[in-house]
Formats: structure tokens, sequence, C-alpha cells
């Protein structure tokens, strides 16, 4: 299964208007916040028992979107994420009050493994990735790794193997 209308991606790349990496990743962060976005009203859909426009004899019925900016390592881009009535909806694809996407946690884990402080870490992800994340969230996201996965052990033997490797 393919998301990608080829023979549109062809006319895009014929008339120029796909020239660099950038204008295809730009492309790909369009195709995920659709992914996001639609599977988000499909969880809906299932969490309330019926389809949109269909009448329901429940309380609970769509009440609107709520904006969301995503920052993965892709970029960041905005996405509008429904919400219900009762505010008993637990999106699952991208929670409330989560911002990052998975692969961005893990890149923010490796690059702090590999010694990197978290300010220096800040200004990688701004510089590559166009987002600026706050001290407290990195260490949020820091701390719930270290605390679900062992990574403090690992993170202090990486970090004093490379301390003795200097004496």
């Amino acid at each position: 299964m393919s998301l990608i209308n080829h023979e549109e991606l062809k006319k895009q790349l014929a008339s120029g208007e796909i020239t660099s990496l950038d204008d295809i990743t730009a492309e790909f962060k369009n195709i995920l916040k659709e992914v996001i976005q639609t599977a988000s009203q499909e969880e809906l859909t299932s969490h309330l028992g019926y389809d949109k426009h269909q009448e329901s004899n429940t309380s609970n019925a769509r009440n609107g979107y709520s904006d969301k900016t995503i920052k993965s390592k892709y970029g960041q881009f905005d996405v509008s994420i429904p919400r219900d009535r009762d505010s008993s909806f637990q999106p699952q694809l991208i929670k409330k009050r989560e911002v990052l996407l998975d692969g961005s946690e893990d890149l923010i884990i490796s690059l702090y493994t590999k010694g990197m402080s978290v300010r220096d870490i800040q200004l990688h992800l701004d510089d590559l990735y166009g987002y600026e994340l706050s001290t407290q969230t990195l260490q949020t996201k820091l701390l719930k790794k270290q605390m679900s996965g062992g990574v403090v052990l690992l993170i202090k033997y990486i970090q004093s193997s490379l301390w003795m490797q200097l004496y």
C-alpha cells in the first residue's frame, strides 16, 4: 500500500515543482500531517461508535478540533486533532499534551547518551529541524526514558567509558 500518487509525483517532478530534498521533505510532512489527522478522526469515530454526520442517541459528540504543533525528525508541522464534548477521547497516535513524535525522542536519547548537554541538544534540534524544545521538555523526555528503560545505567557506563578513554 502506498500513500503517494505516483502519477502526480511524476507530474510535479516534470513541471519543476519538486526540485530539492527540502521540497520532498515538505511533501512528506504534508503526507504525515494528513495521515495523523485522518487516523485521529478514525480514532474518535471508534471511540464514539458512530461516523461523522451520522445521528446518535449518545450524549457525547464531536466537538471541533484542537490545533497542535507536532515536532518530528522531519521538522515541525501543525495538525488538527478532533475532540469530543465530554473530553473522554484519548487519542493514541498523538496523545494529549504530546508534541514529539517517537523518532524525535529516540534522537534526543541518542544525542544525550553520546554526551551532549541538554543545551547542545536544543541547539542541534533548532539548527537541523527548525524547532525549539524547552529545557523542561527535554529533561522530562530524558527522565521518562530513564525511568522506563534503565537508560541511567547505560548513560553512566558510556560516559565513564568515554571518561576513562581520555586518561
